[in-house]
């Protein structure tokens, strides 16, 4: 067990967090352990089972017997699954936090884990740039090429922060309210896109790593089918019809090549032949696309990242 490096943390570097949970006892327990082995533990942790049925919620009381600063929040059980859950049990953890004292309020989902410096690493940048509302950094699937992150490709931004572990600065939280309940998805996307339309910063920073444990985009969907359903996310938060095709053909010479492009334009041009609803607010939508074209021309000009000019190093 690591010594602490703030036993009580210090202002300006006060962090709670908030787990959704839903019958995760397979991979929390890896969570549990991460967190607790912080060199800078959150002032209080509240894991929201979402009326998980199996051995989550024993899992969790068991830890917070050994450690107050975790709480557990049940909320009713439900018989379906779906990614609008993920801003019910959050919203909830959020009012539970709402009277106390802290700077930072962290999404960490519940099967990640991350190494023992992590969110003293996060709040110290946080800390030192006022105008950064969001941070995180890339994850991974696999440790033994832990080289080959979420963030790899020519086409991502670092400006994006991946909802596996999104650590928000309170003010910036206040002022987007919160996760929006989109059914369809892309909730941590909103909420990064949001506060970056609202005048925040938001970054990506790569000297860390957060380690997924469960194969991306399975939680809600077969493997096979999750670059479909990331055509329909496209849809849904209203990308620009050229950066979604353009994206697609990118998918199209990546492993597995050819299905995964082909299963992303599909579920791209279903929804919109389908008139799909996005549940997007429409002015977030035309920020979306002009930062997507933004990007596109950078990319023309040969810059291998969009934001390369502010990327950490």
């Amino acid at each position: 067990m690591n010594q602490l490096v703030h036993p009580i943390g210090l202002p300006g570097r006060r962090y709670a967090l908030i787990t959704a949970a839903r019958n995760e006892e397979s991979f929390l327990p890896g969570t549990l352990a991460a967190v607790i082995d912080q060199t800078l533990r959150p002032e209080r942790w509240i894991v929201v089972s979402d009326g998980s049925t199996d051995t989550t919620d024993a899992i969790v009381r068991r830890h917070a017997a050994a450690y107050p600063w975790i709480r557990l929040l049940r909320l009713p059980e439900r018989r379906d699954r779906h990614f609008a859950a993920k801003a019910r049990c959050f919203n909830a953890g959020r009012e539970v936090l709402a009277d106390l004292d802290c700077d930072y309020i962290g999404n960490l989902d519940a099967d990640i884990t991350v190494g023992p410096d992590y969110f003293a690493f996060l709040v110290e940048r946080m800390a030192r740039e006022p105008r950064l509302g969001v941070a995180g950094t890339p994850f991974v699937e696999d440790e033994i090429s832990i080289e080959h992150h979420s963030f790899q490709s020519r086409s991502a931004t670092w400006r994006h922060v991946s909802g596996a572990c999104q650590l928000f600065r309170r003010a910036c939280l206040d002022d987007i309210g919160g996760y929006m309940p989109v059914k369809g998805g892309a909730v941590d996307w909103i909420a990064v896109t949001s506060a970056r339309q609202k005048g925040w910063e938001t970054r990506t920073f790569p000297e860390r790593l957060c380690f997924h444990r469960r194969a991306l985009g399975t939680g809600n969907h077969r493997a096979a089918l999750v670059p479909f359903h990331y055509g329909r996310k496209a849809h849904l938060t209203g990308s620009h019809p050229l950066w979604a095709i353009l994206r697609g053909l990118y998918i199209l010479g990546r492993r597995p090549r050819v299905t995964g492009g082909a299963l992303f334009l599909a579920g791209y041009l279903w929804s919109v032949l389908s008139r799909s609803p996005r549940g997007v607010p429409r002015d977030l939508i035309a920020f979306h696309r002009a930062e997507q074209m933004a990007r596109l021309r950078l990319l023309l000009r040969g810059k291998r990242r969009p934001d390369a000019a502010v990327a950490p190093v």
